[in-house]
C-alpha cells in the first residue's frame, strides 16, 4: 500500500524570508515538489491519512495539511459554509464533528435528548402539517389565520380547519408561535373565514392555501403580513413551494399555475398549464437553473411542466391512478396503482425527467403505495410506504428490494431515510425508528391520531399526528382535556440540545416581549411537564 513505502530520498529544504519550507518530497524513489504530492494526497480517506502520517516525518507533515483536513470535513457534511482560513487546525476540527456526529447518533438510538408537544390554542384543530428547517407553520379551526412553526432544522406548516395560521421556532428555548395575518376584513365574524386547505414553508417564504381559492405568501424575514395574495376561481386541490428559490405553484380545477417574483421583487404568474383531469399531487423540481419545473399527477397521468413549455405528458396507462410522488433534481418517483383483469402488482416508477423515459420499475405489492421519498434518500436508494404495512428499501442500481419492514399496524403514511436510519409514521399514529443496517428496530412512539408529516435531520425529528375529523364531536367542547384529545399533536425531538438558541433567526418568528419557556425538559425524552 502507499503508506508502507518507506522514505529513501532526503527532503530538499530552502530559505526563504528566515522561514523553512518544504521544496521535495520523497515519493517512491523519484522527489516530488510539495503541492503535487498535496494532490497525490488528496484521494486518500481519513483511515489511510493516519496511516501515511506514521511513516516518516515527511509524510506526517503532509498528511496533517490544512487542505487535506478541510477537503474531508466538506466531503463528509461537515461545516459546509465555512472557509479554510475560518479554522487553524482542520484535523482538530474534523475529529470534533465526528466525534458529535458519533453522539448524536447514540443518543438517537438510546432515545436520549428533549422532546416538546408544540402547543397551540386550546380550541384548534390540527389539519396539515409542513416543515423545512426547524420551523413550523400551522392552520387553526377555530379563526382566520395561519400557524407557522420554526423548528430546529425542519420547517413545517399545520393545517387547520379555520383560516388562522401561526410559527414555531423549534431551534429556540422559547416556542413563541406568532400568527400570520390573512389580510380578511376586520368586521369579519371570527370562525365565519373560509378553511386552510395547505400550508408550505422553505427557508424565506411561508404560503397557505384556503379553500375559497386564494393563496397568501408571506416573506419570514420581513414579518406577520402577507407580501402577496393570489386568487383562484375555485378550490385550490395541490399546492407545492420550492425548498430552494420563492416558486410557488397551485392546481385549482383544470389549472396549474407557476408563481415566480420578477427582478424588482414583484410576484407575477411565470407559467400557466391546462390539464385534462384534477390534480392529486404536486411538486417543484428542485436546482433548475433559469425556468421552474414541476410534475404534477391528475389520476392516472403524470406531467411534466417547464415554465418555459406548454404541458408534457411524461406517463399515462388508461386505468392505473397514481397513489404518490416525490422528485429530486433529475428524476421523478411516482407509485402506479394497477387494476383491471391481469392485476401486475403495484409498482413504483422512477422517471429521467431530462430524458423522459421510464428508468426502473420497482415493488410488487399487492397494497398501494402510500408514500415515497426520492429526494431525501442516500444516493442510489429510495424509501417507500406501502397500504400492507410495510416500509420497504428500494435499490437504484440493481431494481430491487433491499430491505423491507413490517412496521405498522396500517398503513405507512410518511416514510424518510439517512444513510443509517429510517422514520416511518402510520395510520394507526405509530411513529417507529429503524436502523435498518442491522434491520432491527430502535424504538417506537404512538399518539391517537394518523401520521401525516415527518422530517427528520442528524439532530432533530419533527412529527404531527392529524385527525381525520377537523371538527370536535363531542357534548362537553368546554373541557379541555376532551378537546386535547381530538385536536392533534405535533412533537419536537431535539438530540442535541446545546443547538437551542435563545432567540430565532426569522423576524417573524421572534417574541413581541420577553418571556420565559415554560416546560423543563427531560433527557430521556419525557413528554414536558409544567413548571408550576
Amino acid at each position: 500500500m502507499l503508506c508502507c513505502i518507506p522514505e529513501i530520498l532526503v527532503v530538499g529544504i530552502k530559505e526563504d524570508d528566515g522561514r523553512n519550507e518544504m521544496d521535495d518530497v520523497p515519493f517512491f524513489d523519484i522527489q516530488l515538489p510539495y503541492e503535487l504530492a498535496i494532490n497525490i494526497f488528496q484521494y486518500l480517506d481519513r483511515k489511510d491519512l493516519g496511516r501515511c502520517a506514521q511513516v516518516s516525518k515527511t509524510w506526517k507533515v503532509i498528511a496533517e495539511d490544512e487542505v487535506l483536513w478541510y477537503r474531508l470535513c466538506q466531503q463528509e457534511g461537515h461545516l459546509p459554509e465555512s472557509s479554510i482560513s475560518d479554522y487553524s487546525c482542520w484535523k482538530l476540527i474534523f475529529q470534533e464533528c465526528r466525534a458529535k456526529e458519533h453522539m448524536l447518533r447514540s443518543n438517537w438510538k438510546n432515545r436520549k435528548g428533549a422532546v416538546s408537544e408544540l402547543e397551540h390554542i386550546p380550541d384548534a384543530v390540527l389539519c396539515d402539517v409542513h416543515s423545512h428547517d426547524g420551523v413550523v407553520i400551522a392552520g387553526l379551526h377555530s379563526s382566520s389565520t395561519i400557524e407557522l412553526l420554526e423548528a430546529r432544522s425542519t420547517k413545517f406548516v399545520h393545517r387547520y380547519t379555520s383560516g388562522d395560521v401561526r410559527v414555531w421556532d423549534t431551534r429556540t428555548w422559547d416556542y413563541v408561535a406568532p400568527f400570520l395575518d390573512s389580510e380578511y376584513e376586520e368586521e369579519d365574524e371570527p370562525g365565519m373565514q373560509p378553511y386552510v386547505s395547505f400550508v408550505r414553508i422553505n427557508s424565506s417564504l411561508a404560503v397557505a392555501a384556503y379553500e375559497d381559492g386564494f393563496l397568501n405568501i408571506w416573506d419570514l424575514r420581513t414579518g406577520k403580513y402577507p407580501i402577496h395574495r393570489f386568487e383562484h376561481d375555485a378550490r385550490i386541490q395541490a399546492l407545492a413551494l420550492s425548498q430552494e428559490d420563492a416558486t410557488v405553484a397551485t392546481a385549482s380545477a383544470f389549472d396549474v399555475v407557476m408563481l415566480h417574483p420578477n427582478e424588482e421583487g414583484y410576484w407575477q404568474i411565470a407559467a400557466e398549464f391546462e390539464v385534462q383531469k384534477l390534480v392529486d399531487y404536486l411538486e417543484i423540481v428542485p436546482d433548475t437553473e433559469r425556468y421552474p419545473v414541476a410534475v404534477a399527477t391528475a389520476g392516472d397521468l403524470v406531467y411534466l411542466l417547464k415554465a418555459d413549455d406548454s404541458a408534457r405528458t411524461l406517463h399515462h396507462v388508461y386505468g392505473q391512478p397514481v397513489t404518490c410522488l416525490d422528485v429530486s433534481a433529475n428524476q421523478a418517483a411516482f407509485g402506479v396503482k394497477s387494476l383491471g383483469w391481469v392485476h401486475e402488482g403495484n409498482k413504483i416508477l422512477v422517471y429521467s425527467l431530462e430524458a423522459e423515459r421510464c428508468l426502473s420499475k420497482l415493488g410488487n405489492a399487492l397494497g398501494d403505495f402510500t408514500c415515497v421519498n426520492l429526494r431525501d434518500s442516500p444516493p442510489h436508494l429510495m424509501v417507500s410506504g406501502n397500504m400492507d404495512r410495510r416500509v420497504r428499501i428500494h435499490d437504484l442500481r440493481t431494481n430491487k428490494i433491499a430491505l423491507s419492514l413490517s412496521a405498522h399496524q396500517l398503513g405507512v403514511s410518511a416514510v424518510q431515510m439517512d444513510d443509517w436510519k429510517v422514520v416511518s409514521g402510520g395510520e394507526e399514529g405509530l411513529v417507529s425508528v429503524w436502523d435498518y443496517r442491522m434491520n432491527q428496530k430502535l424504538w417506537e412512539v404512538h399518539s391517537r391520531h394518523p401520521v401525516r408529516h415527518l422530517a427528520f435531520t442528524s439532530h432533530s425529528l419533527i412529527t404531527a399526528n392529524v385527525p381525520y375529523d377537523r371538527v370536535v364531536r363531542s357534548a362537553d367542547l368546554d373541557n379541555f382535556a376532551t378537546h386535547r384529545r381530538h385536536r392533534g399533536l405535533v412533537h419536537a425531538y431535539e438530540f442535541a440540545v446545546d443547538r437551542l438558541a435563545l432567540q430565532s433567526a426569522l423576524p417573524a418568528c421572534r417574541s413581541s416581549c420577553d418571556t420565559t419557556a415554560g416546560n423543563s425538559y427531560d433527557l430521556a425524552l419525557a413528554f414536558p411537564y409544567d413548571s408550576t
